[in-house]
């Protein structure tokens, strides 16, 4: 069943003073720092992205999952309807999906380390174009816990790891086609 997504993203200029804080605000390391690597797929007319939706595989450490997620609201805080189920192979779904049509869009990869206080998550992510912390719950937790973590309302971003990295290639004239380490790093 969908759920409802509600998140923000922040810049983290420094790793190991964001994790003292996590620590000294009473969050709780989940899953310690593990590779992600995540596909998104689209029909070669782009009808996906032209709707505001997102079909992806993931693969976080050797758990694979797909997710789709709807066009979102995005005030404040980015709001949008998450459908997500784990999958046993992630290569043969990329099959299927090559099968009716689909093609890989995009690829970004990330270190993730994931961080709760029981009432919503953070989550810390090492990418190719900088640190990232997403906080995801309720509205009203995620500015409580931006507040603890002495991050402001002002610095919230809301946009999506693909628009960050065209963001970013606009600024730095990458020729990058896919947010890896790799591409970046050409």
């Amino acid at each position: 069943m969908p759920a409802e997504e509600v998140e923000v993203k922040l810049r983290v200029d420094d790793l190991d003073s964001f994790t003292r804080k996590l620590s000294a605000s009473q969050f709780k390391l989940v899953t310690p720092r593990t590779h992600e690597m995540n596909t998104l797929y689209d029909f070669p007319d782009k009808r996906l992205r032209a709707r505001g939706e997102v079909l992806r595989i993931r693969k976080y450490g050797s758990k694979w999952t797909v997710t789709h997620k709807t066009k979102g609201n995005s005030g404040k805080h980015k709001s949008r309807s998450e459908t997500e189920t784990q999958i046993e192979d992630g290569e043969a779904l990329a099959h299927i999906f090559a099968t009716i049509g689909l093609a890989p869009s995009f690829r970004y990869e990330k270190y993730r380390a994931e961080w709760s206080d029981g009432e919503g998550h953070v989550v810390v992510d090492e990418t190719p174009i900088g640190n990232i912390a997403e906080l995801e719950g309720p509205p009203e937790w995620i500015d409580r816990a931006a507040a603890r973590l002495d991050m402001k309302e002002s610095e919230y971003i809301t946009q999506s790891y693909a628009q960050m990295f065209q963001a970013w290639c606009e600024r730095t004239r990458s020729k990058a086609r896919d947010m890896t380490w790799e591409e970046v790093a050409k």
